[in-house]
């Protein structure tokens, strides 16, 4: 049976409050330490046309059944036409976007300051963490757990006889590593530093080809069956104003 424990308030104050204030302040000095180091590039030409290309394609896509079928057709053929199509890309065209990247100095220097400065505070502050609070019960969720989260919430703690709903020090790490997303949007904006999960995402997206969102927009542009979704449209109009006024 699970053992309920009376957390000290030594340990509110002394390991659960300074270990989220120093998980806020280390975001946000990361957040300008990154700005610091970003390199301001002028963007290709190319590569912002194929992406405003792509968005245009998607919103003929999307508002395809609000237009007559020969303008529909006709913005078809200009997007998609394997003579001079915006989205049509000849196969010896098609380039390696990881070795164009490998090509470029300042891009690889930037990936690399990226990667640093999410690695090195992670460990650090990992280290401090593990050096001057494990072993704490630091928090209590205030709801029942199943014990799939035992391992989850209590990293560190070898006792099994521990309710599932208590959490240790180096877990309550991790729950701010991963949390704080919502908060340093309001704190920093949309577009922050410290959104570790979205870096990680960009890393596992490593040579992105934009030729290949161009050929697959393509082939979801050409599958589209048109229908015309406004024939008659003041008719159905005028029936549905004289139902409600009726």
């Amino acid at each position: 049976m699970a053992e309920d424990l009376v957390l000290d308030t030594a340990i509110r104050d002394w390991v659960l409050i300074p270990l989220s204030v120093v998980m806020v302040l280390i975001g946000v000095l990361r957040h300008f330490v990154s700005k610091l180091m970003r390199s301001n590039q002028v963007p290709d030409a190319k590569i912002v046309k194929e992406g405003q290309v792509i968005v245009r394609a998607r919103n003929l896509r999307a508002g395809a059944n609000f237009i007559p079928f020969k303008s529909f057709r006709a913005r078809r053929f200009y997007y998609s036409n394997e003579e001079n199509g915006l989205l049509f890309v000849p196969k010896g065209q098609a380039q390696n976007a990881q070795a164009q990247m490998f090509s470029d100095p300042n891009m690889a220097m930037d990936m690399m300051k990226k990667n640093l400065s999410m690695i090195i505070p992670q460990t650090l502050t990992f280290a401090w963490v593990n050096f001057f609070f494990s072993g704490f019960v630091a928090a209590k969720i205030p709801f029942p757990l199943t014990q799939r989260f035992r391992s989850m919430l209590q990293n560190g703690i070898d006792l099994s006889t521990v309710d599932v709903s208590y959490v240790s020090s180096r877990s309550w790490y991790f729950l701010n590593l991963f949390g704080l997303r919502g908060l340093f949007s309001l704190i920093l904006g949309e577009d922050n530093a410290t959104d570790d999960t979205q870096r990680m995402m960009q890393m596992s997206g490593f040579g992105f080809d934009p030729t290949r969102s161009l050929g697959a927009e393509k082939d979801s542009l050409d599958i589209v069956q048109h229908d015309w979704a406004l024939p008659k449209f003041e008719h159905r109009a005028e029936a549905v104003l004289r139902k409600v006024l009726s």
